[in-house]
Protein backbone atom coordinates (compact mmCIF):
# COMPACT_ATOMS: atom_id res chain seq x y z
CA UNK A 1 0.00 0.00 0.00
CA UNK A 2 1.01 3.59 -0.61
CA UNK A 3 0.32 6.38 1.87
CA UNK A 4 0.38 10.06 1.00
CA UNK A 5 0.16 13.10 3.23
CA UNK A 6 -0.24 16.34 1.31
CA UNK A 7 0.15 19.55 3.29
CA UNK A 8 -1.91 22.20 1.53
CA UNK A 9 -1.22 25.94 1.46
CA UNK A 10 -4.63 27.62 1.47
CA UNK A 11 -4.84 31.37 0.90
CA UNK A 12 -5.93 33.40 3.91
CA UNK A 13 -9.62 34.17 3.81
CA UNK A 14 -10.32 31.39 1.29
CA UNK A 15 -10.81 28.55 3.78
CA UNK A 16 -14.57 28.11 3.32
CA UNK A 17 -14.27 28.16 -0.47
CA UNK A 18 -11.39 25.68 -0.28
CA UNK A 19 -13.30 23.31 2.01
CA UNK A 20 -16.34 23.32 -0.28
CA UNK A 21 -14.29 22.63 -3.42
CA UNK A 22 -12.15 20.00 -1.74
CA UNK A 23 -15.25 18.36 -0.33
CA UNK A 24 -16.47 17.79 -3.88
CA UNK A 25 -13.17 16.14 -4.76
CA UNK A 26 -13.35 13.90 -1.69
CA UNK A 27 -16.84 12.75 -2.65
CA UNK A 28 -15.71 11.98 -6.21
CA UNK A 29 -12.62 10.06 -5.08
CA UNK A 30 -14.63 7.96 -2.65
CA UNK A 31 -17.33 7.21 -5.24
CA UNK A 32 -15.11 6.51 -8.24
CA UNK A 33 -11.74 5.14 -7.11
CA UNK A 34 -11.96 1.56 -5.88
CA UNK A 35 -8.19 1.46 -5.34
CA UNK A 36 -8.34 4.33 -2.87
CA UNK A 37 -8.70 3.22 0.77
CA UNK A 38 -8.63 6.67 2.42
CA UNK A 39 -8.98 10.24 1.18
CA UNK A 40 -9.73 12.70 3.93
CA UNK A 41 -9.11 16.36 4.70
CA UNK A 42 -7.74 17.32 8.11
CA UNK A 43 -7.19 20.69 9.76
CA UNK A 44 -4.65 21.21 12.52
CA UNK A 45 -5.00 23.50 15.53
CA UNK A 46 -3.17 26.28 13.68
CA UNK A 47 -5.59 26.16 10.75
CA UNK A 48 -3.28 24.26 8.40
CA UNK A 49 -4.79 21.67 6.05
CA UNK A 50 -3.51 18.22 5.15
CA UNK A 51 -4.94 15.42 3.06
CA UNK A 52 -4.37 11.85 4.15
CA UNK A 53 -4.48 9.34 1.29
CA UNK A 54 -4.09 5.59 1.10
CA UNK A 55 -3.92 3.57 -2.13
CA UNK A 56 -3.90 -0.19 -2.68
CA UNK A 57 -1.03 0.00 -5.15
CA UNK A 58 0.86 2.07 -7.71
CA UNK A 59 -1.88 1.53 -10.29
CA UNK A 60 -4.51 3.01 -7.95
CA UNK A 61 -2.34 6.05 -7.26
CA UNK A 62 -1.78 6.60 -10.98
CA UNK A 63 -5.52 6.27 -11.66
CA UNK A 64 -6.18 8.98 -9.07
CA UNK A 65 -3.84 11.43 -10.79
CA UNK A 66 -5.36 10.73 -14.21
CA UNK A 67 -9.00 10.85 -13.10
CA UNK A 68 -11.30 13.47 -14.57
CA UNK A 69 -12.45 14.61 -11.14
CA UNK A 70 -8.87 15.15 -9.93
CA UNK A 71 -7.90 17.09 -13.03
CA UNK A 72 -11.09 19.18 -12.85
CA UNK A 73 -10.38 20.05 -9.23
CA UNK A 74 -7.34 22.07 -10.28
CA UNK A 75 -9.50 24.81 -11.76
CA UNK A 76 -11.64 25.02 -8.62
CA UNK A 77 -8.77 24.90 -6.17
CA UNK A 78 -6.28 27.05 -8.06
CA UNK A 79 -7.84 30.31 -6.94
CA UNK A 80 -7.83 29.40 -3.26
CA UNK A 81 -4.31 28.02 -2.91
CA UNK A 82 -1.32 30.06 -1.73
CA UNK A 83 1.32 27.75 -3.14
CA UNK A 84 2.19 24.22 -4.10
CA UNK A 85 1.43 21.40 -1.67
CA UNK A 86 4.14 19.59 0.23
CA UNK A 87 3.79 15.89 -0.63
CA UNK A 88 5.06 13.15 1.66
CA UNK A 89 4.95 9.68 0.11
CA UNK A 90 5.34 6.59 2.25
CA UNK A 91 5.06 2.81 2.01
CA UNK A 92 2.71 1.19 4.49
CA UNK A 93 4.64 -1.13 6.78
CA UNK A 94 1.76 -2.82 8.56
Amino acid sequence: MIAIIAKLNVAAGKEAEFEAAFGELIDAVRANEPGNELYTLCKDEDGGYSVMELYKDEEALAAHGKSDHFRASGAKLGGVMAGAPEIIRMSVVK
